[in-house]
């Protein structure tokens, strides 16, 4: 009985841990547009943070060479594609649709942001808070979409037999 209740407790804090992520990455984007102006003044934020960013002495060389030639250049890009991500990436891990592949996406946003130095408290929260969704994907999946559709079968490499080879007659006629 107290294993089923500690399986319970477990999916529920996972499941809850699963939707303040999302609940978080969804702020992010939304702050980005209501806040600091992305889409009303676009470029002038996004530039000013990654030449802050070429400017600080914790951002590895090879980023710097990133933002330089590529983010730079891309302002624009950038400016409408990070928000936008973020509401999506926010959205669907509220309501547990493609879990996984979303979680992937926000680590790897998330690695950007900290190569760009900036490494705060929250930022170690949602670094680790993106793991344990993945480390505890099982439970993760309770009150999801992913669940609901069964993605999460399709995902998952539990109770999945191994089929028996087929071996060709011909083949077993040389054998024996």
């Amino acid at each position: 009985m107290s294993t089923l209740i500690n399986k319970v407790v477990l999916q529920l804090l996972v499941t809850v841990m699963r939707i303040l992520f999302g609940v978080g990455w969804l702020l992010a984007g939304v702050t980005k547009i209501s806040e600091k102006h992305w889409f009303s003044e676009p470029g002038i934020f996004i530039e000013h943070y990654l030449l802050t960013a070429v400017e600080k002495p914790n951002v590895p060389e090879f980023y710097k060479h990133f933002i330089e030639h590529v983010a730079l250049d891309h302002v624009m890009f950038f400016n409408y594609t990070i928000p936008i991500v973020q509401i999506i990436l926010g959205i669907c891990l509220i309501v547990g649709f493609m879990i996984i592949p979303s979680v992937f996406i926000c680590l790897f946003m998330h690695v950007n942001f900290i190569l760009s130095g900036n490494m705060n408290l929250i930022s170690l929260t949602l670094y680790t808070s993106a793991f344990a969704i993945l480390f505890f994907i099982q439970s993760s999946y309770v009150f999801s979409l992913d669940r609901y559709f069964g993605i999460d079968q399709k995902l998952s490499f539990k109770n999945k037999k191994l089929e028996e080879p087929v071996i060709p007659k011909r083949l077993l006629k040389n054998i024996s």
